[in-house]
């Protein structure tokens, strides 16, 4: 399975719309989004996605409640602040990634085959002994000045950045 991985966009809707679009064109079944929506008016912008998204929040998401909803709205799923994703017998764990020391055990433990984050804003693609860790970076490109996602072959195990 072809899974997106993305985080932090940060109300950018321009930078939303192109994602949506590259992930769409990439052919992905699944998107992981690790948080930092900010507004839940974001949320029906991920609505063309062909793929089901599964989100966790970040440490910037305003009103939860209404995030929740607005992601029941489109048959997307946001699971609290951290989540564990079964796909193709791989154990994927996601959370923003504000919380360091927790993100590094998490890390360190070497329990799941990949842990996803955001947070940063740096793309960044790593082995930790059997587990790849991926952050995709910012959608938003406020910091970094960069707008990236992240790409995850099931299949071959391999993960990549894609800037749009």
């Amino acid at each position: 399975m072809i899974i997106g991985i993305i985080s932090d966009t940060h109300d950018r809707l321009s930078r939303i719309d192109e994602a949506v679009k590259r992930l769409n064109e990439e052919g992905v079944e699944l998107v992981l989004h690790a948080g930092d929506y900010v507004a839940p008016f974001v949320v029906p912008r991920f609505k063309p996605l062909k793929a089901k998204l599964i989100g966790v929040f970040g440490n910037n998401d305003g009103d939860k409640h209404l995030l929740r909803r607005r992601f029941a709205e489109i048959e997307a799923e946001i699971r609290g602040t951290f989540a564990e994703v079964i796909v193709d017998n791989l154990r994927i764990a996601m959370s923003h990634g504000e919380e360091e020391e927790l993100l590094r055990a998490l890390i360190d433990i070497e329990g799941h085959d990949v842990v996803v984050h955001g947070h940063t804003h740096e793309a960044k693609i790593y082995r930790k002994g059997r587990t790849l860790v991926v952050n995709p970076g910012e959608v938003c490109g406020y910091l970094s000045g960069r707008s990236t996602i992240a790409i995850f072959d099931t299949k071959t195990l391999e993960a990549r950045i894609i800037t749009l």
